[in-house]
């Protein structure tokens, strides 16, 4: 989605802006690698710092209108990752 965000972007009206491929890839894509990392190692506290990590511009593009604001429904997501990661664990423990 990234992608598409960056070099597909209808409203965008220059073609390659350098300075917000850079931001959104640092912000959306970067964070998205590292939740999906901390998924296949159980790393609880990789995935709260990639949600807290996303928050600004997730949340900004929720406020959105149009298909970008899937970016703070994805950050929702991490969220919940961590959430049933926990919980996933702490009923690993108790066994």
């Amino acid at each position: 989605m990234w992608v598409v965000f960056s070099f597909f972007n209808p409203a965008n009206i220059n073609e390659f802006d350098i300075d917000s491929i850079t931001y959104t890839f640092v912000m959306l894509f970067l964070p998205a690698c590292l939740l999906i990392y901390s998924s296949l190692t159980s790393k609880k506290r990789l995935m709260l710092f990639a949600f807290i990590w996303s928050i600004p511009f997730s949340f900004y593009f929720a406020l959105t209108p149009g298909i970008f604001a899937i970016f703070g429904i994805t950050s929702i997501f991490y969220y919940a990752s961590y959430i049933f990661i926990g919980l996933e664990k702490k009923k690993t423990i108790e066994d």
